[in-house]
């Protein structure tokens, strides 16, 4: 299981990925504060998702070939008897997580 940390590198890259301004690999190695040998992992990892991705040489980017998107979103929360209280809930969409904490009162619902 990839941890909040590593899903969050997943996302960074596919969106310097739809913004077609990836550099080469050591720029976006050291853009995203990775090894190069991990910057080709997150690659792999998004090819597995179906991602058609190709380096463009005279573009100096990593560029889609095919229309492809990723949403991460992760939650957790505790429930007992009469509430349930969301401590997390991060949406990696953006390049910074935002995270809430929500508290439902279940006798209402």
């Amino acid at each position: 299981m990839p941890s909040i940390k590593s899903l969050e590198r997943l996302q960074k890259l596919h969106i310097l990925i739809q913004q077609e301004c990836t550099g080469s690999p050591c720029e976006l190695a050291e853009r995203m504060y990775i090894s190069t040998r991990l910057v080709h992992l997150l690659i792999e990892q998004l090819k597995d998702f179906n991602a058609n991705i190709e380096y463009d040489r005279s573009r100096k980017t990593y560029v889609y070939r095919n229309s492809f998107d990723l949403n991460i979103n992760i939650s957790i929360s505790i429930t007992n008897d009469e509430t349930t209280t969301e401590i997390i809930k991060a949406n990696c969409s953006n390049q910074k997580s935002k995270i809430k904490r929500i508290e439902n009162n279940l006798r209402s619902a």
